[in-house]
């Protein structure tokens, strides 16, 4: 091809051509095995035959006409990758056109980007390795804590701002422990974020800080728990202007029962000054009614809690989106340093700043009661107000004023003008106000690190605490001892409460505490399960080695060879075997006989939180099911309050505290772990079941071979004694007892708090279904003397009858539901001398049936979950929100203004059956100016008999409230694949049911 004739995008440009020329440039390119020869150039050098060939081949194809259908535009397959190559064509597009043909490679991704972290602390890393995390001494483990926006998140980033080598803006919060991307995005944190620092005490001396950011909302609680395990202290972040909620009480309960040190931190005081703009002395007797409330609630907790106050050292103040906070001891050294006229110590200073002490300018003493006013024209202020408040007051009013001469002015008066240019008197008002509150206070966390140092616990104290409290071993073992102690040289113990994904949320790190004992990367241990058994090894352990170990700083982490006792880690490599907590020991011959810690699932039930949401899930397409089932078990996983069980029916079953609870799981589930579509059912709640009256007849039972005859009494529990047995009182009833109540003090609680007889009292046998936190009892009432039963029998029968009445309490008759509220006696057992007609097989089906059929005659209920719900409004939409509550079966308990603040508090009980939407609603109907939150309170008995079949249930119709429990009950078991209606030839014998026949129909018989 001559160049010249085609330019340089391959258009011809040449001289024109005519006809023949034109249809010898269409077909020639595209013949096959044709080479293109051109007259003179090069023709001497070619083969002489294929000259010839070529020629002839090309007059002949000249000369054949070729139908535009046959023509060549493409070479084939074959000439392109060989003649071997198979070449199949699809007709039709098998790709949707919505994807496209190159797509790029999911990268599954849940956290926030490692590079957004700051990678350039203030302290050295192996210091803080080497130096202080091996001595118990120097350590302190605490969890940070409070109600929803509260300011946790926001301490940890001041905390973080302060230990490194990042300025953030003060326009935004970062939430640098907010690290997932949904917690981004909603503003809220969902998952507890460990975070390990070094800070200084007001002294200078360094301390390592295992920090852990917990979640503020409600459903979260579990979170809390699984962090409170872990940590020796508790620091409470309260709102200076919103004050003590229900988040608030029920995590000081919690950390008062674990036996936690408590440190209060009342943050965001200026809201007070800024936002509702009291007076100071307003502001004084505000946070004084704070305190107030803080204390009554511990004090109603444990007696013997201490005490908190600002001047004990154990209440701080803060404005971390300021940047500033300060503890009373932390003021006065502030005095002392600026006023050299002081001649008290900063101890002494920070025990007058508080109270009902006043500052006598004449005699230049603090006295305890106000100067008479003849001695003085204005009275002086109590100290906290006339010394902290009101120069922070004019602090604050300087700084917005506007006027940067008169601010110089005040910082020159402060000592503090160095730290300003005159640029920087030109910025906007609340970076000003950072700039300078944090250049008054030091911008440091030495006031939080000395309170925190002299109020929580070491690892060694705390370590101790955790031993008594959670491990089932004997308490005068080795290991028991080394955990006391914090021993790096006794034998390895760990305690995992928490699993988080790792950046490809394909595998899981164990967050834990090393009790004693020291682990190093490349270890084997042993992973215990929850469900271990020292007495069946093989069950739920297994053998795993350290892959990795690592400190956490939220967004990061800092890599370690070797963690010694008493500190926070998270290990990598020993998941794959772990459900929701674990406990890990050397896999040597020597931990053989370790047991393990008390699960985290009875710590939740044991009235902090419970699963009372139930959805059930189902893939849109059906051959996704085994994806839908791996992404349901890290789910699992990683949600300590979730509760994942597959029923009869087939259906899978999520149910966790709250709505906001299943949005954040369903959301992991579509997006992060499965990555599929599913299908999500409406919502429902789970239900108990039971009795009302005591049993309306002696209800017995035969065995199947009519050996064995029971006769047993139902009756309702006392009120209140169920939520104390969920709370683990009955422990001691159980082998794996641990160190929970003794037999003697269940005997007292039961004899003093709820009058059970000393008989009642000895013969109690079992509690159910849990055998450890089940709410119901089971009694040997059988008098000596006075029936055929041969009490030696009855005794080595004893655990047969038992599992059936834990069988008939976890599957209840009505709508198999688990049994709440049952006291049975045992009244009568008639039990055959030889073992083969009085086997397992024989009496435990027997205790079942014995147990439903005394159940059945007792007035059967159900009963379901109750939210309390708090919520805060303004007065003109209190209308409103009654009228929302009497529309879902809710009623008020009780409005209170809000001190200080132009809110009410509206406390309510609400059905959790009638919950879904509330929050909307209430958002919808009070354009946004109301905020709820709900938590579960108790079980309430649902309306109507469920047994009462002249109920007629129409559809689409909503049933009257004095047939709500017969609706619940039929749905209930329509759903489960169930017949509408119970039989009860099930239950009862042939002389039972004529019993029952003749009590409905007077004159038979």
């Amino acid at each position: 091809m001559d160049d010249e004739l085609y330019d340089e995008f391959g258009n011809y440009v040449g001289p024109e051509l005519t006809d023949s020329d034109e249809e010898a440039g269409e077909t020639e390119p595209f013949q096959d095995g044709v080479a293109e020869v051109e007259d003179g150039g090069g023709g001497d050098e070619l083969d002489e035959g294929m000259v010839d060939e070529s020629e002839d081949a090309a007059v002949a194809m000249g000369n054949a006409i070729v139908l535009p259908e046959e023509k060549q535009y493409y070479p084939d397959v074959e000439e392109v990758f060989g003649e071997d190559t198979e070449a199949l064509v699809e007709e039709e597009d098998a790709q949707p056109v919505s994807e496209p043909i190159l797509s790029r490679a999911k990268v599954k991704r849940m956290d926030v980007k490692m590079s957004d972290a700051p990678m350039g602390p203030r302290f050295s890393w192996k210091y803080l390795e080497k130096g202080l995390l091996t001595e118990p001494a120097l350590t302190r483990n605490v969890a940070v804590c409070g109600h929803l926006h509260h300011g946790k998140t926001a301490l940890i980033d001041w905390i973080v701002e302060d230990t490194h080598d990042v300025r953030w803006s003060a326009d935004r919060e970062v939430k640098f422990s907010d690290t997932r991307l949904d917690e981004q995005k909603r503003g809220i944190s969902i998952k507890a974020t460990p975070l390990t620092v070094l800070l200084q005490t007001l002294e200078g001396k360094s301390y390592g800080f295992n920090l852990i950011d917990t979640p503020g909302h409600p459903n979260f609680l579990d979170e809390v728990v699984a962090s409170m395990r872990l940590c020796d202290g508790v620091i409470i972040v309260i709102d200076a202007l919103e004050g003590v909620m229900v988040g608030t009480e029920k995590i000081l309960r919690r950390a008062v029962s674990e036996q936690l040190d408590i440190v209060i931190v009342i943050s965001k005081v200026d809201r007070l000054i800024l936002e509702v703009k009291i007076p100071p002395t307003d502001a004084y007797f505000k946070i004084k009614h704070t305190i107030h409330e803080i204390n009554e609630i511990i004090g109603s907790t444990s007696p013997d809690a201490p005490r908190m106050s600002p001047e004990l050292g154990n209440v701080c103040f803060a404005s971390a989106r300021h940047g500033w906070l300060f503890s009373l001891e932390q003021f006065a050294s502030i005095y002392i340093a600026k006023n050299s006229k002081v001649n008290f110590t900063s101890g002494d200073l920070s025990k007058r700043l508080w109270g009902e002490w006043f500052f006598d300018a004449a005699r230049h003493i603090f006295v305890t009661s106000r100067p008479k006013p003849e001695e003085h024209i204005d009275p002086p202020e109590r100290s906290f107000v006339e010394f902290i408040l009101e120069p922070l007051y004019k602090l604050y009013s300087v700084t917005m004023g506007n006027e940067p001469d008169v601010l110089l002015a005040k910082l020159e008066s402060l000592r503090i003008a160095d730290h300003f240019e005159q640029e920087d008197l030109k910025l906007d008002v609340r970076p000003l106000l950072k700039l300078v509150l944090s250049s008054f206070f030091g911008h440091s966390s030495g006031g939080l690190a000395s309170m925190l140092v002299g109020k929580v616990a070491t690892p060694t104290i705390g370590g101790g605490r955790k031993a008594s409290q959670y491990y089932m071993g004997p308490s005068d073992s080795r290991e028991v001892k080394a955990m006391r102690e914090c021993d790096p040289q006794g034998p390895l113990v760990v305690l995992i409460t928490k699993l988080l994904p790792d950046q490809t949320c394909d595998t899981f790190l164990a967050l834990g505490r090393v009790m004693s004992g020291a682990a190093a990367q490349g270890d084997q241990v042993r992973v215990l399960g929850d469900t271990y058994d020292p007495e069946n090894e093989v069950e739920d352990q297994a053998n795993a080695v350290i892959e990795s170990l690592f400190l956490p700083c939220a967004r990061y982490r800092y890599a370690v060879e070797k963690v010694y006792a008493g500190q926070l880690v998270l290990f990598q490599g020993v998941d794959s075997t772990i459900g929701k907590g674990a406990t890990l020991v050397a896999a040597d011959e020597d931990s053989k006989h370790l047991h393990i810690f008390r699960p985290m699932i009875s710590t939740l039930r044991c009235g902090v939180t419970s699963a009372v949401v139930r959805v059930a899930v189902e893939p849109l397409r059906p051959s996704e099911l085994p994806r839908m089932v791996e992404g349901l078990r890290m789910c699992n996983k990683t949600y300590p309050g979730l509760q994942y069980r597959v029923e009869d029916s087939g259906e899978h079953v999520l149910m966790g505290p709250g709505e906001l609870f299943m949005d954040c799981v369903l959301h992991d589930l579509r997006s992060v772990f499965a990555e599929i579509e599913i299908k999500v059912s409406d919502p429902c709640v789970p239900f108990f079941e039971t009795v009302s009256e005591i049993s309306s007849l002696k209800c017995f039972a035969e065995s199947p071979n009519k050996k064995n005859k029971l006769t047993f009494v139902a009756e309702p529990l006392e009120e209140g004694l169920a939520d104390r047995l969920e709370e683990g009182i009955a422990h001691s009833l159980h082998k794996q007892s641990g160190s929970g109540l003794s037999r003697i003090g269940l005997n007292r609680i039961l004899r003093d708090e709820f009058g059970w007889d000393a008989l009642a009292v000895r013969n109690l046998w079992a509690i159910g279904p849990d055998p450890v936190v089940g709410p119901n009892c089971l009694i040997d009432d059988v008098l000596p003397g006075w029936s055929a039963t041969d009490r030696d029998l009855l005794e080595k029968n004893r655990v047969s009858i038992v599992q059936g009445f834990q069988w008939a309490t976890r599957e209840g008759p009505l709508c198999d539901e688990p049994v709440r509220g049952l006291k049975c006696r045992i009244l009568e057992a008639i039990i055959a001398d030889t073992s083969s007609v009085r086997n397992i097989g024989q009496l435990i089906p027997t205790a079942r049936r014995v147990t439903l059929s005394a159940f059945l005659t007792a007035s059967p209920r159900l009963m379901e979950p109750t939210y309390y719900a708090e919520i805060m409004t303004p007065a003109d939409k209190m209308s409103v929100i009654y009228t929302l509550l009497s529309r879902r079966r809710g009623h008020v308990l009780e409005d209170v203004p809000k001190p200080a603040s132009p809110m009410f508090i509206v406390k309510a009980l609400l059905p959790v059956l009638d919950s879904f939407g509330f929050e909307t609603d209430l958002r919808t109907f009070t354009q946004g100016q109301a905020f709820c939150v709900q938590i579960f309170d108790h079980w309430s008995v649902v309306p109507g008999d469920p047994l009462d079949k002249t109920v007629v249930l129409r559809p689409l119709e909503p049933a009257p409230n004095n047939a709500l429990a017969r609706e619940c009950m039929v749905k209930t078991r329509r759903r489960k694949g169930m017949s509408e209606d119970i039989f009860i030839g099930r239950y009862f014998d042939d002389p039972i049911l004529l019993q029952l026949a003749r009590r409905d129909t007077p004159g038979l018989g």
